[in-house]
Protein backbone atom coordinates (compact mmCIF):
# COMPACT_ATOMS: atom_id res chain seq x y z
CA UNK A 1 0.00 0.00 0.00
CA UNK A 2 2.74 2.57 1.01
CA UNK A 3 4.65 1.45 -1.73
CA UNK A 4 1.79 2.21 -3.91
CA UNK A 5 1.66 5.72 -2.49
CA UNK A 6 5.43 6.31 -2.83
CA UNK A 7 5.01 5.35 -6.83
CA UNK A 8 1.72 8.20 -6.76
CA UNK A 9 3.95 10.78 -5.26
CA UNK A 10 6.47 9.88 -7.97
CA UNK A 11 4.18 10.30 -10.51
CA UNK A 12 3.20 13.08 -9.50
CA UNK A 13 6.47 15.15 -9.00
CA UNK A 14 7.78 13.53 -12.69
CA UNK A 15 4.45 15.80 -14.28
CA UNK A 16 6.50 18.77 -13.26
CA UNK A 17 3.22 20.80 -12.17
CA UNK A 18 -0.66 19.57 -12.05
CA UNK A 19 -4.17 20.44 -11.69
CA UNK A 20 -6.11 18.39 -9.24
CA UNK A 21 -10.11 17.82 -10.10
CA UNK A 22 -11.00 18.49 -6.50
CA UNK A 23 -14.46 17.45 -5.08
CA UNK A 24 -13.66 16.98 -1.35
CA UNK A 25 -14.32 12.92 -1.66
CA UNK A 26 -12.19 10.27 -0.24
CA UNK A 27 -10.36 9.56 -3.69
CA UNK A 28 -9.65 13.10 -4.54
CA UNK A 29 -8.55 14.50 -1.52
CA UNK A 30 -5.95 11.59 -1.04
CA UNK A 31 -4.64 12.41 -4.38
CA UNK A 32 -4.17 16.21 -3.95
CA UNK A 33 -2.26 15.55 -0.56
CA UNK A 34 0.04 13.63 -2.65
CA UNK A 35 0.51 16.36 -5.15
CA UNK A 36 1.10 19.02 -2.47
CA UNK A 37 3.40 17.07 -0.66
CA UNK A 38 5.38 15.62 -4.27
CA UNK A 39 5.26 19.51 -6.07
CA UNK A 40 4.12 22.32 -3.55
CA UNK A 41 2.81 25.44 -5.08
CA UNK A 42 2.37 23.62 -8.64
CA UNK A 43 -0.24 21.53 -7.53
CA UNK A 44 -3.09 23.20 -6.86
CA UNK A 45 -6.32 21.43 -6.63
CA UNK A 46 -9.69 23.01 -8.79
CA UNK A 47 -13.59 22.78 -7.77
CA UNK A 48 -15.88 22.73 -10.15
CA UNK A 49 -19.04 24.65 -8.70
CA UNK A 50 -22.26 24.15 -10.21
CA UNK A 51 -26.31 23.27 -8.89
CA UNK A 52 -25.05 19.24 -8.48
CA UNK A 53 -22.65 20.31 -5.50
CA UNK A 54 -24.32 21.67 -2.45
CA UNK A 55 -23.05 24.73 -0.76
CA UNK A 56 -22.43 22.43 3.03
CA UNK A 57 -20.09 20.11 0.28
CA UNK A 58 -18.17 23.04 -1.38
CA UNK A 59 -17.72 24.51 2.18
CA UNK A 60 -16.14 21.28 3.66
CA UNK A 61 -14.14 20.81 0.61
CA UNK A 62 -12.33 23.56 0.90
CA UNK A 63 -11.88 23.39 4.38
CA UNK A 64 -9.74 20.16 4.45
CA UNK A 65 -7.89 21.26 1.39
CA UNK A 66 -6.65 24.69 3.35
CA UNK A 67 -7.03 23.36 6.93
CA UNK A 68 -5.65 20.03 6.73
CA UNK A 69 -3.42 19.56 3.74
CA UNK A 70 -2.16 23.37 3.21
CA UNK A 71 -3.30 23.10 -0.51
CA UNK A 72 -4.56 26.07 -2.21
CA UNK A 73 -7.65 25.29 -4.31
CA UNK A 74 -9.39 27.27 -6.67
CA UNK A 75 -13.10 27.52 -7.76
CA UNK A 76 -14.55 27.35 -11.36
CA UNK A 77 -17.90 27.75 -12.25
CA UNK A 78 -19.60 25.31 -14.68
CA UNK A 79 -23.17 24.86 -15.84
CA UNK A 80 -24.49 21.93 -16.88
CA UNK A 81 -28.15 22.72 -16.62
CA UNK A 82 -27.22 24.98 -19.67
CA UNK A 83 -27.02 21.81 -22.15
CA UNK A 84 -30.04 20.19 -23.10
CA UNK A 85 -28.04 17.06 -23.89
CA UNK A 86 -27.13 16.78 -19.99
CA UNK A 87 -30.68 18.14 -18.64
CA UNK A 88 -32.48 15.48 -21.14
CA UNK A 89 -30.43 12.57 -18.79
CA UNK A 90 -29.45 9.99 -21.26
CA UNK A 91 -27.46 7.42 -19.59
CA UNK A 92 -24.27 8.99 -21.18
CA UNK A 93 -25.35 12.12 -18.93
CA UNK A 94 -22.07 11.24 -17.06
CA UNK A 95 -19.87 11.51 -20.34
CA UNK A 96 -21.54 14.66 -21.15
CA UNK A 97 -21.11 16.36 -17.85
CA UNK A 98 -17.99 15.56 -17.34
CA UNK A 99 -16.42 16.42 -20.97
CA UNK A 100 -18.44 19.58 -19.77
CA UNK A 101 -15.90 20.07 -16.65
CA UNK A 102 -12.86 18.92 -17.43
CA UNK A 103 -12.90 21.33 -20.44
CA UNK A 104 -13.29 23.69 -17.74
CA UNK A 105 -9.89 22.58 -16.09
CA UNK A 106 -8.04 22.15 -19.14
CA UNK A 107 -8.50 25.28 -20.34
CA UNK A 108 -7.68 26.68 -16.62
CA UNK A 109 -4.49 24.15 -16.69
CA UNK A 110 -3.69 26.22 -19.70
CA UNK A 111 -4.25 29.58 -18.98
CA UNK A 112 -2.33 28.93 -15.54
CA UNK A 113 0.63 27.12 -17.11
CA UNK A 114 -0.09 23.54 -15.54
CA UNK A 115 1.08 20.52 -17.19
CA UNK A 116 -1.03 18.27 -16.37
CA UNK A 117 -4.60 17.45 -15.02
CA UNK A 118 -5.23 14.59 -12.67
CA UNK A 119 -8.55 12.98 -11.29
CA UNK A 120 -8.68 10.46 -7.89
CA UNK A 121 -10.78 7.31 -10.07
CA UNK A 122 -9.34 4.51 -8.63
CA UNK A 123 -8.95 0.70 -9.83
CA UNK A 124 -11.97 -0.29 -8.59
CA UNK A 125 -13.95 2.04 -10.66
CA UNK A 126 -12.83 -0.09 -13.41
CA UNK A 127 -15.22 -2.43 -12.94
CA UNK A 128 -18.52 0.08 -13.02
CA UNK A 129 -20.41 1.79 -15.15
CA UNK A 130 -18.48 4.93 -15.48
CA UNK A 131 -19.29 7.11 -18.80
CA UNK A 132 -17.69 10.10 -17.10
CA UNK A 133 -14.39 7.75 -16.78
CA UNK A 134 -14.40 7.47 -20.69
CA UNK A 135 -14.79 11.19 -21.41
CA UNK A 136 -11.66 11.91 -18.73
CA UNK A 137 -9.64 9.26 -20.96
CA UNK A 138 -10.43 10.79 -23.80
CA UNK A 139 -9.15 14.49 -22.80
CA UNK A 140 -5.93 13.36 -21.67
CA UNK A 141 -6.49 13.64 -17.62
CA UNK A 142 -4.23 11.25 -15.64
CA UNK A 143 -5.58 9.08 -12.89
CA UNK A 144 -2.28 8.14 -10.84
CA UNK A 145 -3.63 6.63 -8.05
CA UNK A 146 -5.67 4.43 -10.85
CA UNK A 147 -2.25 4.06 -12.31
CA UNK A 148 -0.82 2.30 -9.47
CA UNK A 149 -3.64 0.08 -8.50
CA UNK A 150 -4.95 1.14 -6.12
CA UNK A 151 -8.11 -0.15 -4.03
CA UNK A 152 -10.69 2.12 -2.40
CA UNK A 153 -10.17 -0.04 0.86
CA UNK A 154 -6.51 1.24 0.28
CA UNK A 155 -7.19 5.06 -0.17
CA UNK A 156 -9.27 4.74 3.22
CA UNK A 157 -6.62 2.84 4.83
CA UNK A 158 -3.83 5.71 3.34
CA UNK A 159 -6.36 8.48 4.17
CA UNK A 160 -6.48 7.68 8.10
CA UNK A 161 -3.01 6.64 8.30
CA UNK A 162 -2.30 10.30 6.97
CA UNK A 163 -5.04 12.09 9.08
CA UNK A 164 -6.99 12.76 6.46
CA UNK A 165 -10.37 13.40 7.73
CA UNK A 166 -11.91 11.82 4.98
CA UNK A 167 -10.89 8.44 5.49
CA UNK A 168 -14.42 7.07 6.65
CA UNK A 169 -16.65 9.40 4.43
CA UNK A 170 -19.50 7.69 2.90
CA UNK A 171 -18.89 7.63 -0.92
CA UNK A 172 -21.00 10.26 -3.36
CA UNK A 173 -22.61 10.79 -6.43
CA UNK A 174 -23.51 13.45 -7.67
CA UNK A 175 -27.15 15.16 -6.92
CA UNK A 176 -28.30 14.12 -11.00
CA UNK A 177 -27.05 10.50 -10.46
CA UNK A 178 -30.65 10.45 -8.19
CA UNK A 179 -32.65 10.92 -11.04
CA UNK A 180 -33.79 7.67 -13.38
CA UNK A 181 -32.71 7.95 -16.55
CA UNK A 182 -34.87 9.94 -19.28
CA UNK A 183 -36.41 12.34 -16.20
CA UNK A 184 -34.89 15.23 -17.13
CA UNK A 185 -32.90 16.86 -14.92
CA UNK A 186 -34.04 20.27 -13.41
CA UNK A 187 -32.85 23.00 -10.32
CA UNK A 188 -35.90 22.26 -8.76
CA UNK A 189 -35.52 18.23 -8.63
CA UNK A 190 -31.56 18.56 -7.86
CA UNK A 191 -32.71 20.98 -4.76
CA UNK A 192 -35.47 18.75 -3.71
CA UNK A 193 -33.09 15.44 -3.62
CA UNK A 194 -30.46 17.83 -1.42
CA UNK A 195 -33.09 18.77 0.97
CA UNK A 196 -34.78 15.37 1.36
CA UNK A 197 -31.23 14.13 1.50
CA UNK A 198 -30.35 17.00 4.45
CA UNK A 199 -33.18 16.07 6.27
CA UNK A 200 -32.00 12.25 6.80
CA UNK A 201 -28.45 13.52 7.82
CA UNK A 202 -30.30 15.43 10.06
CA UNK A 203 -31.97 12.65 11.50
CA UNK A 204 -28.39 11.01 12.15
CA UNK A 205 -28.21 8.94 8.69
CA UNK A 206 -24.53 8.82 7.17
CA UNK A 207 -24.67 6.88 4.11
CA UNK A 208 -27.60 7.07 2.43
CA UNK A 209 -29.59 7.87 -0.91
CA UNK A 210 -32.67 9.38 -1.88
CA UNK A 211 -33.58 8.07 -5.47
CA UNK A 212 -36.39 10.49 -7.02
CA UNK A 213 -39.17 8.75 -8.81
CA UNK A 214 -41.12 12.24 -10.17
CA UNK A 215 -43.45 12.01 -6.54
CA UNK A 216 -42.03 9.24 -5.05
CA UNK A 217 -38.86 8.87 -2.61
CA UNK A 218 -37.04 5.78 -2.39
CA UNK A 219 -34.37 6.19 0.20
CA UNK A 220 -31.22 3.51 0.48
CA UNK A 221 -29.84 2.82 3.41
CA UNK A 222 -27.53 0.40 4.69
CA UNK A 223 -29.42 -2.87 5.71
CA UNK A 224 -28.25 -2.49 9.30
CA UNK A 225 -30.01 0.99 9.29
CA UNK A 226 -33.50 -0.32 8.77
CA UNK A 227 -34.14 -1.01 12.42
CA UNK A 228 -33.30 2.96 13.26
CA UNK A 229 -35.32 3.83 10.43
CA UNK A 230 -38.37 2.20 10.85
CA UNK A 231 -38.14 3.30 14.83
CA UNK A 232 -38.35 6.85 13.28
CA UNK A 233 -40.54 6.36 10.37
CA UNK A 234 -42.73 9.26 11.42
CA UNK A 235 -39.79 11.87 11.79
CA UNK A 236 -38.64 10.30 8.19
CA UNK A 237 -42.13 10.51 6.38
CA UNK A 238 -42.86 13.87 7.71
CA UNK A 239 -38.86 15.31 6.65
CA UNK A 240 -39.44 14.03 2.93
CA UNK A 241 -43.17 15.31 3.03
CA UNK A 242 -41.79 18.61 4.08
CA UNK A 243 -39.21 17.95 1.08
CA UNK A 244 -41.97 17.71 -1.59
CA UNK A 245 -42.59 14.01 -1.79
CA UNK A 246 -45.81 12.59 -1.77
CA UNK A 247 -44.84 9.15 -1.20
CA UNK A 248 -41.64 7.63 0.74
CA UNK A 249 -40.46 4.49 0.66
CA UNK A 250 -37.70 2.00 1.59
CA UNK A 251 -35.96 -0.01 -0.27
CA UNK A 252 -35.52 -3.19 1.08
CA UNK A 253 -32.00 -4.34 -1.25
CA UNK A 254 -30.64 -1.75 0.83
CA UNK A 255 -28.06 1.72 -0.55
CA UNK A 256 -25.96 0.43 -3.36
CA UNK A 257 -23.76 3.01 -5.56
CA UNK A 258 -25.17 3.29 -9.01
CA UNK A 259 -28.36 1.62 -7.99
CA UNK A 260 -30.04 3.74 -11.73
CA UNK A 261 -27.58 1.84 -13.68
CA UNK A 262 -29.92 -1.78 -13.13
CA UNK A 263 -32.34 -0.95 -15.52
CA UNK A 264 -29.81 -0.58 -17.90
CA UNK A 265 -27.95 -4.32 -16.33
CA UNK A 266 -31.42 -5.76 -16.94
CA UNK A 267 -32.00 -4.77 -20.85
Amino acid sequence: MWDKYTQVKQALADMGSVLVAYSGGVDSTLLLKAAHDALGARAVGVLALSELVTPPEATAALAVAGEVIGADVVTVEVAPLSDPAFVANPPERCYVCKRLIVSALLAYAHEHGFAVVADGSNADDLSDYRPGARAARELGVRSPLQEVGLTKAEIRALSRALGLPTWDMPSAACLASRLPYGDPVTAAALAQIARAEAALRALGFRELRVRQHRDVARIELPPDAFPVALAHREAIVAALKAAGYAYVTLDLQGLRSGSMNEPLERK
